[in-house]
């Protein structure tokens, strides 16, 4: 999808220009795919008169110039903003993907929102349960103290159950999950919402409405700063709307209250209540805590606020590029201002991804420099985002958000500070890629197309990470699931590269698999100078993850002191060369070094490594070899419903459990080993297993003897 860079407009519809953090919200929404969350926005866009409402609420606008369904098809898997204007208040409407690979682009999101809004849709309840997936977001959102409201979307639909869906909302999320507003119904159908704080309108009261209120405004001002607020309501007295409004926006800050709105997008019910919700009862960014701040040199550095006036610290929370104006920095400003034509200083942090099996590069960038990088760049233009579109503003306080194009060095999770000033701010965490793909160029003229794209994905995904073993030969891609494997694949044909994928290797190592006593015999004459060199070697094996030893034990001078360095140098590089047909690297043993012969002339350097190399393939022969496969330490937390299946998994996938323990209410978290070749296809398999609720990690633990 191409990006449009309107030059000539400025301030145009939906942009204000916004001088004051406190007329600004950040608001991502979070949901199931499905839920109706873009077509939440395109309404929400529509009813604000950002966008026409005729039609596909995108065609015909510079929004989209193209195939709607591409459109949608794009915004599934990506994160875009869209903003509106309510109440001379800029609300940024951060669009995440619902499903679970594309939990990068949701983390994102969080980073440059400061609420959440769950989109749930109204057939959850008929569904059985909330989308455990979405439980998951939830929990991770009250993790970081995020604020959070719910929006229950699609009240229209057939399978429609608004009150059902609420109470699943109560029961999955906890306490504090509270309506604001009640369905008014005329024959069944949906027509309008009863205001339950306002008592409008008071002629079609619900049954049941007065409870509901009841528990409503309890819910309130119980995190009101006004601790009389509670023994006033209980006495009976009436509370003001407006004090009620204003700690409703308290509650809600505090992450202990979360309003739900029902919604009908497409017959306009609820629009304006959820609005009214975003301005009213969301914090601003002068409410909500800065990430952690230093300076380039890793010296401490004062706590930010969001003041306009303050240092520059912003984030790039999104990258893409555009074959029309190159490379687009999606910009969250925490403090300062971004400025048109200034010069600004781009950091990051960039170190390399280690890896026991192969060199790999880190997700956020092909940077290899564990340091980080920086670089002064200068900006042209700061834009305002709508979508693909990008339009010209004059600049971009503390606590708004912008797109800078043209930022040649800059990465997704990059800080953009002052030239002369330059800062640091703490990255976001991400979860590890753990799906590995292994890609290579269809032709020999895909290969420089394929190396170009690659190194502009991993700079704008932080969930990739490229890995190029030495020892398989293979370029693996490290994705979060098949969803974004297929992106991932489908975006590198899309930049002119011919790709194929191929089973991916795993690295093995062999050994001997007893011990021996043998002769390595090099001697060769062709006239002049002649090569001789004979050694006689112990090998024995060791355990697993002793490495090599190597021990002289000759006496008389058999094997002159001189070269008894050459004979271990050829026994390490056919080490590194191996013995099978495979070249699998051998590890594990000892050589001894017990006797040999030498001529005056004939030996040198090069023939006793040779004699080295020569005795350790004699050895592999007389002993026979052990093949080790890499085994790696899993830890799988995942709800107890699930421990059986897993459990049973990891069993049929040879794995040795190490233990369980306790990980929070109702979950449990297992570690075992297993094989790296069992574990290939694994974050596939248990996110089908457990519907996306469980997570796991992985990191090398040792080699160990492969079964025949």
């Amino acid at each position: 999808m191409a990006v449009r860079a309107d030059s000539g407009q400025r301030a145009g519809a939906g942009v204000l220009a916004v001088t004051d953090p406190a007329r600004v919200r950040n608001v991502v929404l979070v949901g199931p795919s499905g839920a109706g969350k873009t077509t939440l926005v395109e309404t929400l866009l529509a009813q604000t008169s950002v966008i026409p409402r005729q039609g596909s609420v995108l065609e015909g606008t510079t929004v989209c110039d193209h195939d709607p369904v591409a459109v949608r098809q794009q915004r599934s898997v990506a994160l875009s903003v869209a903003p509106l204007v309510h109440d001379d208040t800029k609300i940024n409407l951060i669009d995440t993907p619902g499903y679970g690979d594309f939990v990068g682009e949701l983390r994102a999101g969080l980073r440059a929102a400061d609420g959440a809004l769950f989109v749930i849709p109204a057939s959850a309840a008929r569904e059985g349960v909330i989308d455990p997936a979405t439980v998951s977001q939830w929990e991770e959102c009250a993790a970081v103290d995020m604020p959070r409201a719910v929006v229950v979307s699609r009240c229209d639909h057939a399978r429609a159950d608004l009150e059902g869906t609420i109470a699943a909302c109560q029961d999955a999320f906890g306490a504090g999950v509270a309506p604001l507003y009640l369905p008014i119904r005329n024959d069944g159908r949906l027509t309008g919402l009863y205001g339950l704080l306002s008592r409008t309108p008071a002629d079609q009261a619900p049954a049941g409405a007065e409870e509901a209120r009841s528990e409503l405004i309890e819910g309130i001002i119980e995190q009101s700063e006004d601790e009389t607020l509670m023994e006033r309501y209980l006495g009976g007295e009436e509370i003001e709307l407006a004090t009620l409004v204003d700690d409703l926006e308290t509650a809600v800050t505090r992450g202990a209250f979360h309003p739900v709105v029902p919604v009908c997008a497409t017959g306009g019910i609820g629009l304006d209540a959820l609005l009214e919700v975003l301005v009213g009862g969301f914090p601003s960014p002068l409410e909500h805590p800065l990430p952690p701040v230093s300076g380039v040199d890793g010296g401490e550095h004062p706590t930010l606020t969001a003041d306009p006036d303050g240092p520059l610290a912003a984030e790039v929370v999104r990258t893409s590029a555009d074959a029309y104006v190159g490379r687009v920095s999606l910009v969250r400003v925490f403090s300062g201002t971004l400025r048109p034509e200034s010069t600004v200083h781009v950091s990051g942090h960039s170190p390399a991804v280690p890896s026991p099996r192969g060199s790999a590069e880190n997700g956020n960038g092909s940077h290899a420099d564990p340091d980080g990088h920086d670089a002064d760049e200068r900006l042209a233009h700061v834009y305002s985002p709508l979508g693909s579109t990008l339009r010209e503003v004059d600049g971009c306080i503390a606590g708004d958000i912008c797109a800078l194009t043209k930022l040649g060095t800059a990465e997704t999770g990059d800080t953009v500070s002052a030239a002369d000033h330059p800062l640091l701010l703490t990255p976001w965490e991400l979860p590890d890629p753990l799906l590995p793909v292994a890609v290579l160029a269809r032709t020999r003229g895909d290969e420089d197309a394929l190396v170009k794209t690659l190194s502009k994905l991993v700079a704008a995904d932080p969930t990739l990470r490229l890995e190029r073993n030495a020892e398989t030969h293979q370029t693996v891609l490290w994705c979060m699931g098949e969803a974004h494997a297929d992106v991932v694949l489908s975006r590198l044909r899309a930049g002119g590269a011919e790709v194929d994928t191929e089973p991916v290797r795993v690295p093995m190592r062999a050994t001997l698999a007893r011990p021996g006593r043998v002769t390595g015999r090099h001697v060769k004459q062709s006239g002049g100078h002649g090569q001789y060199a004979v050694c006689h070697i112990e090998f024995e094996p060791l355990p697993r993850g002793a490495g090599f030893e190597f021990v002289s034990k000759v006496v008389g001078g058999a094997v002159p002191t001189q070269f008894v360095p050459s004979v271990e140098k050829g026994i390490r590089t056919q080490l590194d060369r191996g013995l099978t047909e495979d070249h699998h690297p051998v590890v594990d043993i000892r050589a001894t070094l017990v006797d040999g012969k030498a001529h005056s002339v004939d030996s040198s350097d090069a023939a006793f490594q040779t004699a080295g190399a020569l005795a350790l393939r004699e050895a592999a022969e007389a002993c026979g070899t052990v093949l080790l496969e890499p085994l790696d330490e899993v830890a799988v937390r995942i709800p107890d419903d699930h421990l059986g299946s897993v459990l049973g998994d990891l069993s049929s996938r040879r794995g040795r459990v190490l233990g369980t323990e306790a990980a929070g209410t109702g979950r449990t978290l297992v570690r075992a080993e297993v094989p790296a070749t069992e574990l290939l296809r694994y974050a596939v398999d248990l996110r089908a297993m457990t519907s996306g609720t469980a997570t796991f990690t992985r990191g090398f633990a040792r080699y160990d003897v492969a079964p025949h």
